[in-house]
């Protein structure tokens, strides 16, 4: 059955009465409402508008619509509306759709923090963060030991695939990034060391910079801007799923099933990228010095080879350990601190990436300082 449209009546004292009638079902009424907007243009005395439901036999959402629509209209022409013949449903749904919404600018009359308020709540939420990962690496080498031990639990079949996601996965990307840092350090070199005639000691400059820290370090922050985040969104994901709270149900820690195999994973895998990173670079480097430079390529990797030391060699494999360590635990440790919502997971990609890095940049800066203090 089709909708019939309302009938308007004029009644006394300035009144409009808009009978409702039919089955309103269907939502059709643009023509009845210029028809009212014709009428009240008309009848400019009109004060009040009643309505009549007697005929109306089913009604749904669509109602709303039109009553809505009148209403608005209503109110700029400040005329009162008597919604007494209403169906009570729609009198109800009527109330919750026109209550007060809050005002504009309620919140305006806040006090903004000042400068030193804000330091000092930054701080203190840095002196929290701290803890919060003293405390996760103080677990994760509990975990670790646990683990030598023989005591620790995790499925070695989840072990595997993540070797293969921080390991294979991530050649490509390491690849192409290694092989451009390692043209870019040859050709900004060549042009220096080329007013002076010492092209060749390109060589030198390439090796020893990829394979002490430049290799480890672009390899690190590649590693925390893909597996980080990746750590930190399956975890997160499964804190918002409820999943972590089920393995603790279940009595299964969390650090040994979930962290404890990502961080082997990862710890495992980054000397390897790194070596690989170093022999890419150096790749780089020759391409640039033996094409633009008629440099002969038994001469570069003669160069290198005599330039570059084991214990260059073992400094930049230290430091893939290392980084490996602090990406997946920034990883994990911001998975584990999401909130229980979908912006949450994303923070905690974020966040991790973020802590990552600085990670990277600091733990470089005190093992570059301890390197010289000891003299290699």
């Amino acid at each position: 059955m089709v909708l019939t449209q309302p009938q308007l009546k004029r009644l006394p004292d300035n009144c409009l009465e808009i009978q409702l009638q039919g089955d309103w079902q269907i939502s059709k009424n643009k023509a009845v409402l210029d028809e009212i907007q014709t009428y009240l243009d008309t009848h400019t005395d009109t004060r009040n508008i009643l309505f009549c439901s007697k005929n109306l036999t089913h009604w749904d959402s669509s109602i709303l619509t039109f009553l809505l629509s009148v209403i608005r209209l209503t109110k700029v022409k400040n005329i009162k509306i008597d919604q007494s013949g209403l169906p009570k449903g729609v009198r109800q749904l009527l109330a919750l759709a026109t209550a007060v919404p809050p005002v504009k600018d309620s919140r305006s009359g806040v006090l903004q923090p000042g400068f030193f308020q804000k330091l000092g709540t930054d701080f203190l939420q840095l002196i929290d963060s701290i803890g919060e990962l003293l405390g996760f690496l103080g677990e994760a080498v509990i975990e670790t030991y646990r683990l030598v031990r023989g005591k620790s639990r995790f499925r070695y079949s989840d072990f595997g695939l993540f070797l293969q996601e921080t390991g294979a996965h991530a050649v490509p990307i390491i690849s192409l990034i290694s092989f451009l840092v390692g043209i870019i350090l040859a050709f900004v070199g060549i042009m220096q060391l080329k007013l002076f005639g010492a092209q060749i000691y390109v060589a030198d400059l390439v090796g020893i910079s990829m394979v002490r820290q430049m290799g480890a370090i672009m390899t690190g922050i590649i590693m925390a801007g893909r597996t980080g985040a990746a750590f930190a969104a399956q975890l997160g994901t499964m804190q918002v799923n409820e999943e972590i709270d089920a393995l603790r149900t279940l009595a299964v820690s969390p650090m040994e099933f979930l962290v404890l195999p990502r961080m082997l994973a990862l710890t495992l895998m980054m000397p390897l990228l790194v070596l690989y990173a170093d022999l890419v670079g150096i790749l780089g480097g020759m391409v640039v010095a033996v094409s633009l430079n008629d440099i002969s390529l038994h001469l570069y990797l003669l160069r290198t080879f005599e330039s570059v030391g084991l214990n260059d060699l073992f400094i930049g494999l230290f430091m893939g350990i290392v980084f490996g360590i602090l990406v997946a635990l920034a990883g994990c440790m911001r998975g584990m601190q999401c909130e229980r919502n979908a912006s949450g997971v994303g923070d905690a990609a974020t966040s991790a990436v973020v802590t990552g890095i600085v990670a990277i940049i600091i733990s470089t800066a005190v093992i570059t300082v301890i390197c010289d203090v000891i003299g290699i």
